[in-house]
């Protein structure tokens, strides 16, 4: 009974971890306010995109927040970042394992909100 339990324990741990579950990329969906299209430059610690708006593009997760400096087709600019978010269930999960420490090295356990719309002016 007793290696049956220690089984299931190890094996929903280890399904939990970020670094094995997670992808190191996310999908975010950009917007501008105004409903035209343009071009965004979006940076973190971990990668640099130039992308086209409105669109979908998969982006580095990273413990930093996601920074873009966008303009539109007719020459509205917006700028600003989008925070990164921890997901705990899967953060937790890593804690049982190795203390976090993978997860905190690849960043895994952080995302981006998929849906956002650039104010812009």
């Amino acid at each position: 009974m007793l290696k049956t339990f220690i089984a299931i324990l190890s094996g929903a741990v280890l399904v939990s971890c970020a670094s094995i579950v997670n992808d190191p990329t996310v999908p975010v969906t950009l917007s501008f306010s105004d409903g035209s299209s343009g071009n965004c430059k979006l940076t973190n610690k971990r990668a640099a995109y130039n992308v086209e708006v409105p669109g979908t593009n998969l982006i580095r997760r990273s413990d930093d927040p996601l920074r873009y400096d966008c303009e539109t087709t007719l020459g509205k600019k917006g700028y600003g970042s989008i925070p990164s978010e921890i997901e705990g269930e899967k953060l937790a999960g890593s804690v049982l394992i190795d203390f976090g420490i993978t997860d905190s090295i690849t960043d895994k356990h952080r995302t981006y909100t998929p849906n956002f719309v650039v104010p812009v002016k």
